[in-house]
């Protein structure tokens, strides 16, 4: 709660609307609950974002940076990785995120679906800066692709059933894991050919 001696920040309405979304869920939560958990005025809160979905799409924002992009920059950064196992394992990591996330913080994986399919331009930016990541780990691998940045394009576009919210009520399937296996094998056979071919 803010007492009305303190100046309200984006990064305190941010956390407050994180923990009001967990209780009410996406649906339900208006700005003036969130108002109401920091002790202002809903006309403070607007002063901060013009809207309900500005607002929305930056605790997005926020949680995608926290949840999934912090963990995968840490495979990102490992050294001494290269190759395809590498990029198999940053990719894994993003379908273990998203799938925790979608049974385990259920509101927030709520939000996050229904941004994706409302702001093109901040699930664009999210998937460009995953994409630019795989690039880079292909740049750095024997992968000698002639086209980082379509490769990895590629590759997170054939991997979307398996990290797309759209298809999170697949994800409890037994046979998903098998079916990823498979997915990979194929991409990883593709690329490994494309690369054997530049070397004749």
């Amino acid at each position: 709660m803010i007492r009305s001696s303190e100046i309200l920040t984006k990064e305190q309405i941010l956390t407050t609307a994180e923990e009001t979304l967990r209780r009410f869920g996406t649906a339900k939560t208006s700005v003036t609950d969130i108002a109401k958990a920091l002790n202002v005025s809903h006309g403070t809160i607007y002063r901060h974002f013009k809207s309900k979905v500005e607002l929305m799409e930056a605790a997005t924002e926020k949680w995608l940076s926290e949840k999934i992009i912090a963990p995968l920059s840490l495979i990102y950064e490992e050294k001494g990785k290269h190759g395809p196992e590498h990029l198999k394992k940053y990719i894994q990591r993003l379908i273990e995120l998203k799938r925790c996330y979608a049974y385990q913080d259920k509101e927030l994986f709520e939000m996050y679906a229904k941004v994706t399919e409302e702001s093109s331009e901040l699930i664009g930016k999210h998937i460009t800066h995953i994409t630019n990541q795989m690039s880079e780990m292909i740049k750095q691998s024997e992968i000698k692709a002639s086209d980082p940045e379509g490769l990895a394009q590629a590759i997170f576009y054939a991997t979307a059933r398996f990290h797309h919210p759209a298809h999170a009520y697949e994800w409890a399937q037994p046979s998903i894991d098998q079916e990823f296996s498979e997915v990979w094998t194929l991409l990883e056979k593709g690329f490994l050919t494309i690369n054997e071919g530049e070397k004749e």
